[in-house]
């Protein structure tokens, strides 16, 4: 195998050496403010472009099928941008960060190695950051990165929050779309702006989230009646990649539902369980490694309740749980988190947690063959005995669905019927009831 080329940009002490970076679409907006946030340290940084047809040719022409479905769709965007007619291998670099455990993400990064160097591309930087190393293949900008990757991941997820609860009730089609792509660009012009204090680039991203609120806020919409509300779970990339699940949020609005979907951040305040965890079993309750992690824990609280704030209001009916131990211990008789691990833990729990919050159905969004999917496949038919039958249907993607709105279709019929009987209600925000022009 062809030894990477490591360059180091002297202004950063970075390894990319002046490259482009790609940063995979686990969603749109993630990878948007990703980026931007990378670029705020001096990093040229973009999203990759939306997988198609072609990068699932390249992807399945390198893969032998026993992988992840994610891993297909990645490494296939990957290739599809290198064979574009400018992409020079020098001078870009793709993101791929990994991780241990069961599950296969921790191939990712170097299989996407492996099949670069086969297809005569190494010469194309693959930078796999963990959280074991200290990122230190970021060099000496890495904490100022990591601190304004988080905040981009939170503002992601408050905007496509935004979008999900706007769009099914907007009376001009593609109204709530443009609002959160002017969104994105509101808060990236921000996220990416260089030498900012923490505490003036969290001033900055309020402020613009306060603008991101009122431009949702004008979107006109009829809210006389609330739609059935779907609560969306499942394995991480795929439950929120459009292309990997066929755009099954927009199919379940165009079947008459509401979707909320999960986030990105509980998987943070997950790892941040676990890490807290791991310290005291090792019995390192007092030590600087734990005392690393209650304040990275702490500031991370902080970032994000400043940045909610100014949402709050608007969150009404929507808002995800204070503490992540609320979903572990919804999961706990299910799939307790000291013997089950990963998404699955995170999939039950936040079924329970959304029909506590009045959902009329919950889908759960996985690869084909995923260990977690499976796992919660067993696992929820109990999960809805015990919560008044509660519709839960699993959707698999593998790139081969059909007759995928004819089953959607028929899941809302069930939420529908729940709906009339359920005994969890829904809190809603204040315009619902009222067929209003704007917010």
């Amino acid at each position: 195998m062809v030894e990477q080329e490591r360059t180091t940009d002297a202004g950063h002490g970075n390894n990319l050496g002046g490259r482009t970076l790609w940063i995979p679409r686990m969603s749109y907006g993630g990878a948007k403010t990703f980026a931007a946030a990378f670029r705020s340290i001096g990093i040229e940084a973009y999203e990759c472009p939306e997988a198609d047809v072609r990068a699932m040719e390249l992807g399945s022409r390198v893969t032998s099928g026993e992988e992840c479905y994610p891993e297909m769709v990645t490494l296939g965007t990957f290739l599809r941008l290198a064979e574009g007619e400018n992409f020079d291998p020098d001078r870009n670099a793709f993101f791929m960060p990994t991780a241990g455990g069961p599950c296969r993400f921790g191939q990712y990064a170097p299989f996407v190695k492996k099949i670069l160097v086969d297809e005569g591309l190494d010469n194309i930087y693959v930078l796999s950051p963990t959280s074991k190393d200290g990122y230190k293949e970021l060099g000496g900008s890495a904490g100022e990165l990591m601190r304004s990757a988080w905040r981009a991941l939170v503002i992601s997820d408050l905007l496509r929050k935004f979008l999900h609860k706007t769009r099914p009730y907007e009376n001009t089609r593609g109204d709530a779309d443009q609002a959160h792509e002017d969104s994105l660009d509101d808060m990236c012009a921000v996220l990416e702006k260089p030498g900012l204090t923490p505490k003036a680039k969290l001033a900055g991203l309020v402020t613009a989230m306060t603008r991101c609120r009122d431009r949702f806020r004008a979107v006109p919409g009829d809210y006389s009646e609330a739609r059935p509300l779907i609560g969306v779970v499942g394995e991480i990339f795929c439950r929120l990649n459009t292309f990997s699940n066929e755009n099954l949020i927009r199919r379940i609005e165009a079947a008459g539902g509401e979707a909320w979907l999960s986030d990105i951040t509980e998987w943070v305040w997950y790892t941040n369980f676990e890490t807290f965890k791991r310290l005291r079993r090792a019995r390192k309750q007092v030590s600087l490694d734990m005392l690393g992690a209650v304040v990275k824990n702490r500031i991370q609280h902080r970032d994000e309740h400043a940045i909610l704030h100014v949402v709050q209001e608007d969150l009404t009916g929507y808002d995800e749980p204070a503490n992540i131990r609320t979903v572990l211990d919804y999961a706990m008789p299910y799939l307790p988190h000291y013997g089950a691990l990963g998404e699955m833990v995170l999939s039950v729990g936040k079924a329970i947690y959304l029909y506590h919050k009045g959902a009329d159905g919950i889908v759960d969004i996985s690869p084909f063959t995923c260990m977690n999917g499976i796992t919660c496949e067993a696992v929820y038919p109990k999960v809805s005995q015990d919560h008044d039958s509660i519709p839960i249907k699993n959707f698999f993607f593998d790139g081969t669905q059909k007759d995928l709105d004819t089953a959607v279709g028929i899941f809302l019929e069930l939420a529908r019927t729940y709906g009339r009987r359920k005994r969890r209600k829904r809190s809603l925000p204040a315009y619902f009831g009222v067929s209003t022009a704007v917010r």
